[in-house]
């Protein structure tokens, strides 16, 4: 599948992960509120365009893993898969290596 999102959209793979307690319970990310979410981005938009019509590049690009507001980006489905397409303003962060 290939797609390109427009003007400063993203389009997002989420990663959910699940959190084990030191006692052994397994926690699901659907059971955290209020964190933000992780996932990879797989496609960026051109950037939006500023009031002079210049195209401002946008800070992140495909295959980083960024954090991102929960609530934030528009769920969508393809071939039975969930997908994220989100505005760079509901990144909060790119995870870099370690």
């Amino acid at each position: 599948m290939k797609l390109k999102p427009l003007s400063n959209k993203l389009f997002l793979e989420p990663i959910e992960e699940e959190m084990t307690t030191e006692s052994g319970i397994v926690i699901p990310e659907t059971a955290e509120k209020e964190r933000p979410q992780k996932g990879k981005v797989l496609a960026v938009g051109p950037g939006r365009l500023n009031e002079k019509g210049e195209r401002i590049p946008m800070s992140v690009r495909e295959g980083d893993m960024v954090l991102f507001k929960k609530y934030g980006p528009d769920e969508i489905e393809i071939d039975k898969k969930k997908y994220l397409v989100a505005d760079e303003d509901d990144v909060l962060a790119v995870i870099l290596e370690k």
